[in-house]
C-alpha cells in the first residue's frame, strides 16, 4: 500500500526504522518488537506502530515483528528495493568524500557518473569514477537515465545545476551546498548542511 496522504514526517522516520532493523539483522536477530524499536530510536512503541500502520499490517499482536520481513516491505515502499543510479556533481574535498563511501550501494543507491567545471579534474578520478566535464551533464544524464542527483558544489552555484539537472530529467536532488534551492512540485529535494544541525542542537545548550 502506498498513500499520497501520507505525512512527509511519517515517511522521513521510515528511513531510520529500516537502518534500525538492517543493523539487528546483522547481529542475526529475527524479531524485534515496537517497544525494541521505540526505545532504540527514542520514539514511543506507539508512534512507530501508529507509521507503520499507514502502509499495512506487518506485525501481530503479541509476537512482534519478523525483521527481515518488515525491512523488505519497508524497502518496498521507500522504492530501494532496487537500486537507483545516481550523480554527483561537484568533486571537492567533500564530493571525493561522497565519491569514496562505500554505504551507498546496499542501501539502494549506486553512483555511475561524477562532474566538474574544473578543467583541471577533468579525467581524473573521485573514487572508482572518472570525472566528467559539466559540460556534458545534460547529454550523459539523459543517456544513462539518470533521476537521482548529489550537488557537492558552492551555494553560488547549486541552483544553475539544479536547473540543469532537472532539465535532464533528474527527479530528486541531495543538496550539500548550504543553499536552499528553488524547483517545482514533483521533485524532491534534501539539504546536508551540518551546520543547520549544530545550530539546532546548540539551542538546547545550557547558557
Amino acid at each position: 500500500m502506498h498513500s499520497a496522504h501520507v505525512p512527509e514526517i511519517v515517511v522521513s522516520r521510515l528511513p531510520v526504522y529500516l537502518r534500525a532493523l538492517t543493523e539487528m539483522k546483522s547481529k542475526n536477530r529475527e524479531i524485534t518488537s515496537s517497544q525494541e524499536l521505540g526505545d532504540r530510536l527514542g520514539f514511543s512503541s506507539a508512534q512507530i506502530r501508529k507509521d507503520l500502520s499507514q502502509f499495512g499490517e506487518f506485525g501481530k499482536q503479541g509476537t512482534g515483528y519478523n525483521i527481515s520481513f518488515l525491512m523488505e516491505q519497508l524497502q518496498r515502499i521507500l522504492k530501494v528495493d532496487r537500486v537507483w543510479d545516481t550523480a554527483l556533481v561537484g568533486t571537492g574535498d567533500l564530493g571525493h568524500a561522497v565519491a569514496n563511501y562505500a554505504g551507498f550501494l546496499d542501501r539502494g543507491f549506486r553512483i555511475v557518473v561524477a562532474f566538474d567545471n574544473d578543467p583541471k579534474k577533468i579525467g581524473d578520478k573521485a573514487g572508482p569514477f572518472v570525472i566528467q566535464d559539466v559540460s556534458t551533464l545534460e547529454e550523459e544524464i539523459r543517456n544513462r537515465g539518470i533521476m537521482v542527483a548529489m550537488l557537492t558544489v558552492p551555494a553560488e552555484a547549486a541552483q544553475d545545476l539544479a536547473d540543469r539537472l532537472l532539465r535532464a530529467g533528474v527527479r530528486a536532488i541531495l543538496c550539500y551546498a548550504p543553499t536552499s534551492l528553488s524547483v517545482p512540485n514533483g521533485v524532491r529535494v534534501e539539504y546536508i548542511d551540518p551546520v543547520l544541525h549544530l545550530q539546532d542542537m546548540t539551542y538546547y545548550m545550557p547558557e
